[in-house]
């Protein structure tokens, strides 16, 4: 199942997206938000009829899960990305957190800051929690509680991700973290550890890689996140991004108004973006 959430008109809604047609789901006795669906384990409230209540080309898409109560993002998860890094090698992921402001959906702009000339691209998968995990949950178990997946290029200001020894500035700019185009059920995507992902900027192709390169797994990020603090429906996991990152070339190549990004995952389909100057 694929799964949208969008603004048609005034109203945002979210619902079933199958051959460009959308189902409104809250119209049909869905739980009104998203997260609440999600929890609810995602059963859809009955049989999809008709045409559809929408064509996707006709709504302005949201990022898959517009309210999500934790963003956590991984740093450093591709071998390769991690050795044209600057970051000594260690034996634990590196973690920081991204706000529900800083998230756009499909083809929204990707927006440069005023302040800066130095937004890069991060092609990553973003797996959603389904239920809440409770506290240290066995690795082994981890997937179980995965809801779905999705493309995101998680934005990247540089400049100020090293205004300190904390990344969480140059990682929160408001319009730079896109996430979709869609959500796609785990029980669709199978084995998050075999997909073909790789990002282009204006059909160049700047980053690919095969989730199997992860240093850490899908499932054993959500047990070492788990140690500490607890998951619900709806939470965010940025799994990080593989080499090629704009920051690392040389010479740099920063992203700049009017290009295109575009991350492409197998079975997730591609997200795309128009970079724009902060006016």
């Amino acid at each position: 199942m694929k799964l949208v959430s969008y603004v048609n008109g005034d109203a945002a809604s979210y619902g079933v997206l199958e051959n460009g047609a959308v189902w409104d789901l809250p119209a049909r006795g869905a739980p009104a938000q998203i997260t609440d669906f999600i929890a609810s384990g995602g059963a859809l409230p009955k049989a999809l009829e008709g045409d559809g209540d929408f064509s996707i080309d006709t709504l302005t898409l949201l990022p898959v899960v517009p309210n999500p109560g934790k963003i956590i993002c991984i740093g450093l998860n591709y071998q390769a990305h991690k050795e044209e890094g600057v970051r000594d090698p260690d034996d634990k992921p590196m973690l920081f957190a991204r706000w529900p402001e800083t998230l756009i959906g499909h083809k929204a702009p990707l927006v440069i800051p005023r302040i800066s000339d130095k937004l890069d691209f991060e092609a990553e998968m973003v797996a959603v929690i389904g239920r809440d995990t409770g506290r240290n949950l066995p690795a082994e178990k981890a997937l179980d509680y995965v809801f779905g997946y999705a493309c995101m290029n998680e934005g990247s200001v540089r400049d100020w991700q090293r205004h300190s020894s904390q990344v969480t500035a140059g990682k929160n700019f408001v319009g730079t973290g896109a996430v979709g185009p869609w959500l796609v059920t785990a029980d669709e995507v199978g084995d998050p550890q075999a997909l073909e992902l790789s990002l282009t900027v204006n059909g160049q192709t700047m980053q690919q890689a095969n989730t199997a390169d992860m240093i850490w797994p899908v499932a054993e990020m959500i047990a070492y996140i788990t140690n500490w603090i607890p998951l619900r429906a709806g939470d965010m996991i940025a799994t990080g991004t593989p080499a090629g990152v704009g920051s690392r070339r040389t010479p740099p190549v920063f992203l700049k108004e009017g290009d295109v990004v575009e991350v492409t995952i197998d079975r997730l389909g591609t997200l795309r973006n128009r970079v724009v100057k902060e006016g």
